[in-house]
């Protein structure tokens, strides 16, 4: 009574464009006893927008990458519904919703703690635009879209995303999974293929490259063969794409549990050497490729095991040896260790924030990390105390055991730093003692030497001179 007392005030009349009851032509409907997911699986909030959004009559589905991942085994962090109600009429029948959005209007629907996300289905951008509808579509010189918003039907919404594993479409209701484009078979044969031309597709929006990369070594699957030939040659469309989008699509790349793959993908398929900033950053260094490698194995790690991760120990990991070029050229210039340090840190970010368009709120982190490392090396007094009671401490100890298991400095003072967090206070003093002792007999060593070789110079002089 409600949902057709709001039909009558709003005068939304349910779309018959497309019914959960009867399928359009063209579609493969999989039943639940081919594809085994019931809809247990669906998150309650989700389960209860697509159920409110049919039985108002209208047709509602979990659509992209919660489909896939549920297809693969996988446990979905976002559920995403599309829908042929427009976002007014979705806007009315939940009380907890708003509308978001300029180039896409969604609508954000709130149940408790927990928002879905409910988009209207999209039509294809070049057909509306042949039809007249060019006032919602508009490109670069390049093909890439610059804002599209034109209402469609179902198997257009399909047809308009990126690849084929991510345009399926499933019916909690029903246990049904609706699919135009044998997106089904793709999963079944971890085959990532792009839906339409390639060659249009990445012109529409280059970032779909990277994407594939993404994708691919994430789930696991082979990138089609006509899906991966023109990625070489279009790489340099990446340039026109904005740098916060760019940052944005490889923070996701690194941050994937994936990244060490991906970057080795990228590289193989020629997207670097000014093309990906960060990548340059990452696969132009030689003599921190392997503080790198490290840097992205543990940083993938941490990312499976469902831990945090901070990106900007990461970035002050991919930044690192270049703050140490330029650290040691200024110690090498005659300038004190701590001020060439900070000066280095500065020229880096100053350069490198233009090119990789890094958040500044990274910064302050990257700073502490760097900054803590001479630290490291000071094992006496109250110094290793005041240390491990910064709040940085963890994040500066990793990063430094990453040098010391790199080889960039000897891993005995990892060791040192591991032992020293692990004992008693008691025991903290002893380590400290022995330390400053073993320090006492090298420099006492180093002092003999030298008065046994200016005695022996002393003699060699004396010879001479009879």
């Amino acid at each position: 009574m409600i949902r057709k007392f709001l039909h009558r005030v709003f005068g939304t009349k349910p779309s018959t464009s497309i019914s959960a009851s009867r399928p359009p032509a063209g579609v493969h409907i999989i039943s639940r006893k081919q594809h085994g997911i019931t809809r247990e699986h669906i998150n309650p909030c989700a389960l209860k927008v697509t159920s409110g959004l049919q039985e108002a009559g209208y047709s509602a589905f979990v659509v992209g990458g919660a489909a896939r991942d549920l297809l693969l085994g996988l446990d979905p962090k976002d559920f995403d519904i599309a829908t042929n109600a427009t976002p007014e009429q979705v806007r009315a029948l939940f009380r907890r919703s708003r509308i978001i959005g300029r180039r896409f209007r969604l609508v954000h629907v709130m149940c408790g703690a927990e928002t879905v996300e409910v988009s209207t289905f999209r039509g294809d951008t070049l057909t509306s635009e042949n039809d007249g509808a060019t006032a919602n579509v508009h490109a670069d010189e390049h093909g890439r879209l610059l804002r599209d918003n034109v209402f469609g039907s179902q198997e257009e919404d399909a047809k308009r995303r990126d690849f084929t594993v991510n345009a399926l479409f499933f019916d909690p209701v029903h246990e049904e999974i609706w699919d135009y484009l044998n997106g089904y078979e793709d999963i079944k044969a971890k085959r990532l293929r792009i839906i339409g031309d390639p060659l249009r597709r990445y012109r529409e929006d280059p970032v779909r490259m990277l994407r594939a990369v993404r994708l691919a070594a994430k789930l696991d699957m082979q990138i089609d063969a006509d899906t991966a030939a023109p990625i070489g040659d279009l790489a340099p469309l990446l340039q026109n794409v904005p740098p916060s989008r760019l940052f944005d699509e490889m923070l996701k790349l690194l941050l994937s549990g994936h990244a060490l793959a991906c970057v080795i993908d990228l590289r193989t398929r020629g997207l670097h050497h000014g093309l990906l900033p960060m990548l340059d950053v990452i696969l132009e260094q030689p003599l921190g490729e392997r503080f790198i490698t490290l840097a992205l194995k543990n940083t993938d790690e941490r990312v499976q095991q469902e831990k945090p991760v901070s990106p900007g120990f990461l970035f002050a990991a991919l930044l690192w040896h270049e703050v140490l070029a330029v650290w040691n050229n200024r110690q090498g210039a005659g300038e004190k260790t701590i001020l060439a340090l900070h000066q280095a840190m500065d020229d880096v970010l100053a350069v490198q924030n233009k090119k990789l368009a890094i958040p500044h709120r990274y910064d302050a982190i990257m700073k502490e990390i760097w900054a803590m490392q001479p630290r490291f090396t000071g094992r006496s007094g109250r110094k290793p105390f005041r240390l491990l009671e910064h709040p940085r401490f963890r994040a500066a100890y990793d990063f430094m055991l990453l040098r010391c298991e790199s080889g960039e400095i000897d891993m005995e003072l990892g060791k040192w730093w591991e032992a020293f967090q692990r004992v008693g206070s008691g025991e903290r003093e002893a380590m400290l003692l022995k330390d400053e002792m073993q320090k006492k007999r090298r420099r006492n060593r180093s002092r003999s030497k030298s008065a046994s070789s200016d005695a022996v110079s002393d003699h060699k002089a004396a010879d001479m001179v009879k």
